[in-house]
C-alpha cells in the first residue's frame, strides 16, 4: 500500500504523549495586519508575485484547513473571513484556542530572533505546556560583541578613534566563553545558523586561539554587526560543543538569505567525524531537500539526530511522502517533532496537525500491509513524538508531570 494511504484499523496518532516541540519561536503579542499575516506563511522575505498571495501554498492551504474550526469557522473559509474573525477574538484568546488545540506539552524555543515575540514560558503558558530556551550562538555572540564595545566605549570616552586593540580583542573571546557557559546553566540546547552566515562546510577541527583573536579583531574593527566569519563561527561551535548541551544546526531550505547548495547537511560530515567523541548530541533541523542525507548521516553516527519540522508544515498533503523518506534511513530512535513555528501561532498547529496526520498514515500502511506490528508502530510514533526529545535534551519526569498538570487545569 502507497505510504500516502489511509489504511482501515488503529490510528497511530491516537494515544500520542503530548509533543515536545524541540524547534521553535515566538508568537506575535499584537495582532498582524493581512499582509504581515499572509508574510509569515512563507520562507520568503519578498512579496508575492503580483495578483498573487502566499495563502497560496501549501501552507496557507493548511492554515485555512485546520485552523477556522479553532476560531468557530468552517475549514477552508476565505483568508478574509478567517483574518476577520481573528480581529474579533484578539491576539490572546486566539493564542490560547490555537496553541491549546496542538496537544504540544513542552515547547523548546529558539530566543535568537528579532521582534516582539513571546518568550518559552509565555508561548507555553497559552498552549498550557512547560517552556525552556534555546540559545542561538550568533545572536549571542553579537550581543557580547556589543557589551564589550559599550564598556570599551564609556572607559576611554566618546573621544576615543583607536580600532579595536589585542585586548579588546581578548576581552571580547573571555567574554564570549563566558557567555556561553552562562548559558549552558539554563537553556537546554544551543543553534546556530552556520548555513545563512557562511555555510555548512565548516572545518572539522576548532581554531587555534590565535586565529580566533584575529578574527575577533578584524571583525570587531568592522563594526561587530553580522557575524559571517567562519572562523568565530567554528569557534562558538566548539565553546558550545564543550558545554555538553545539544547543539540544533541549521541544515536545508530556509529564507533567500542563505544558499542551499550550502546547507546539505552532508556538509557537515568532517564536524560530525570530528564531535563524535565529545558527549555532544548534534540534532540536524529542517533537511529538506536534503533530508535523506540528513537521516544517513544519523544512521552512522550515534550522537546525529535529525528533525522534521519545518518540512512537514510546507509540504501539506506531501508531509506523509517525506515522512517516509526520512523513515527510510534513520533509526527510530533519531527523528525529532517539531513545528519551527515563528510569529503565528497558526503555524504550531499546522505543523503538529501534518505531523499526526502523516505519521497515521505512513504507520497505518506499513501495519496494514503486514511490515510492522501495531505495538512496534505505536512504540515508534510515541519516540518521534515525544520520547526521543525528552532523551536528547534530558528532559524528565518531573518536567512531563507539569505538563499533564497545566493541560489538565
Amino acid at each position: 500500500m502507497p505510504a500516502g494511504t489511509r489504511a482501515s484499523g488503529p490510528r497511530f496518532d491516537d494515544g500520542l504523549p503530548p509533543l515536545v516541540d524541540h524547534h521553535c519561536h515566538g508568537v506575535l503579542r499584537h495582532e498582524p495586519d493581512a499582509a504581515t499575516f499572509a508574510s509569515y506563511l512563507t520562507e520568503s522575505d519578498r512579496p508575492p508575485a503580483a495578483g498573487t498571495s502566499h495563502f497560496d501554498t501549501q501552507t496557507g492551504f493548511a492554515v485555512r484547513r485546520w485552523c477556522p474550526p479553532l476560531l468557530d469557522l468552517p475549514a477552508h473559509c476565505p483568508p478574509e473571513r478567517y483574518l476577520a474573525r481573528r480581529r474579533e477574538l484578539g491576539p490572546d484568546e486566539t493564542h490560547r484556542r490555537l496553541l491549546g488545540a496542538t496537544g504540544i506539552g513542552a515547547y523548546l524555543v529558539d530566543t535568537g530572533l528579532p521582534g516582539d515575540l513571546t518568550g518559552p514560558d509565555e508561548t507555553a503558558a497559552a498552549g498550557g505546556g512547560t517552556g525552556h530556551e534555546v540559545v542561538r550562538l550568533e545572536t549571542l555572540a553579537e550581543r557580547t560583541a556589543a557589551a564589550v564595545a559599550d564598556g570599551a566605549t564609556a572607559t576611554a570616552g566618546p573621544s576615543a578613534t583607536a580600532g579595536p586593540s589585542a585586548a579588546d580583542a581578548e576581552e571580547f573571546t573571555d567574554a564570549l566563553t563566558r557567555a556561553v557557559q552562562e548559558a549552558a546553566r539554563t537553556a537546554v540546547a544551543f543553534k546556530t545558523v552556520a548555513a545563512y552566515r557562511h555555510g555548512l562546510a565548516l572545518a572539522a577541527e576548532p581554531p587555534t586561539a590565535g586565529a580566533v583573536h584575529t578574527a575577533a579583531r578584524t571583525w570587531l574593527a568592522a563594526g561587530a554587526g553580522r557575524l559571517t566569519d567562519p572562523v568565530l563561527i567554528r569557534h562558538l561551535v566548539a565553546l558550545a560543543v564543550a558545554t555538553g548541551r545539544p547543539l540544533q544546526i541549521h541544515t536545508g531550505f530556509g529564507d533567500p538569505d542563505l544558499r542551499l547548495d550550502h546547507a546539505d547537511p552532508a556538509l557537515l560530515t568532517d564536524l560530525v567525524r570530528a564531535t563524535a567523541g565529545t558527549g555532544t548530541d548534534l540534532v540536524l533541523l529542517h533537511c529538506y531537500p536534503y533530508h535523506r542525507q540528513a537521516a544517513y548521516l544519523a544512521s552512522v553516527f550515534p550522537h546525529v539526530h535529525a528533525d522534521v519540522g519545518l518540512t512537514l508544515s510546507h509540504t501539506g498533503p506531501r508531509a506523509t511522502a517525506v515522512l517516509a523518506e526520512f523513515l527510510e534511513l534513520a533509526p527510530f530512535g533519531k527523528l525529532l517533532f517539531s513545528t519551527d513555528a515563528y510569529g503565528l501561532p497558526e503555524l504550531y498547529v499546522v505543523g503538529s496537525a501534518l505531523f499526526r496526520t502523516a505519521l497515521a498514515e505512513v504507520l497505518g500502511a506499513w501495519t496494514a500491509s503486514g511490515a510492522w506490528s501495531a505495538d512496534d508502530a505505536h512504540r515508534v510514533g510515541a519516540m518521534l513524538a515525544a520520547e526521543n526529545a525528552r532523551r536528547v535534551y534530558g528532559l524528565g519526569a518531573a518536567g512531563r508531570a507539569r505538563e499533564r498538570g497545566l493541560r489538565n487545569a
